[in-house]
């Protein structure tokens, strides 16, 4: 078995990081750079950056930012938020991102994640998909959650994969938030359709339910925000309590 990352994600809104609740009622938590910097000490795996407004507007994404905290960030970095051309991917990279997250445009134009692959290399594109349980199924949704694509998630991730994607974050809308735990079934499901790394992300309230994402569901991966913004809970605390459950995860860590 791989090593399981653990990922803090970090929600950016125009001048600060945020957290809501099934992606609303945002809460301002503090601004972007001395996260960045907190999370460097604390040895995290990888960090998450996602502009959850970019969509909103005609413009590139904020490339000056992002450089600016790419500079301060030494770990793996995805970034994603309003990336809907080649030439951005390219521009990210080199302000600092790892890869590159794509959510809402592929839905508009799904080659572009053969684009970002055929280009870049599969490790570089991380397929970000946002899900509402509907009417007894898992639908996918685009623009922060806010648009219904009439995409089945089983069905999208396949397609993802086969185009080219290195790896799925796949997010509940629903536990988003919640800090109630992690929708296994929704990430079972991903998992068993893909043979890429899944990263689960919305719910997470505790370390046990991030062993359940890996031991239950088969999560490569643990996504999480508010666990860490709002308790005293912290990465290196969950990778000592998977560690403890025997699920490999890289070290070193200090709780």
């Amino acid at each position: 078995m791989l090593k399981v990352r653990v990922i803090p994600t970090l929600l950016w809104k125009q001048f600060g990081l945020v957290k809501g609740i099934a992606f609303d009622s945002w809460r301002r938590v503090g601004p972007v750079l001395p996260a960045v910097k907190v999370y460097n000490q604390r040895e995290v795996d990888e960090l998450v950056l996602l502009d959850i407004v970019a969509h909103l507007s005609p413009d590139a994404p904020d490339f000056e930012s992002i450089a600016e905290f790419g500079q301060d960030c030494f770990v793996p970095l995805t970034v994603g938020g309003g990336v809907t051309h080649i030439d951005q991917v390219q521009r990210l990279l080199r302000a600092g991102a790892d890869k590159v997250a794509v959510n809402t445009a592929a839905y508009a134009r799904p080659n572009f994640i053969n684009e970002i692959a055929n280009r870049y290399g599969v490790q570089c594109v991380v397929a970000s998909v946002d899900v509402r349980f509907q009417d007894g199924s898992w639908k996918c949704f685009s623009h922060a959650g806010l648009q219904a694509t009439g995409k089945d998630v089983v069905d999208w991730v396949r397609e993802l994969q086969d185009r080219g994607a290195g790896e799925i974050l796949i997010t509940s809308i629903d536990k988003d938030g919640t800090m109630q735990g992690y929708d296994l079934n929704l990430i079972e499901a991903v998992v068993k359709a893909v043979n890429i790394p899944v990263i689960a992300s919305g719910g997470a309230g505790n370390y046990q339910h991030m062993v359940q994402a890996v031991k239950e569901a088969g999560a490569s991966a643990v996504a999480a925000a508010s666990i860490f913004h709002f308790t005293e809970q912290t990465p290196a605390g969950a990778k000592q309590a998977l560690a403890a459950t025997g699920i490999p995860v890289r070290q070193p860590f200090v709780a």
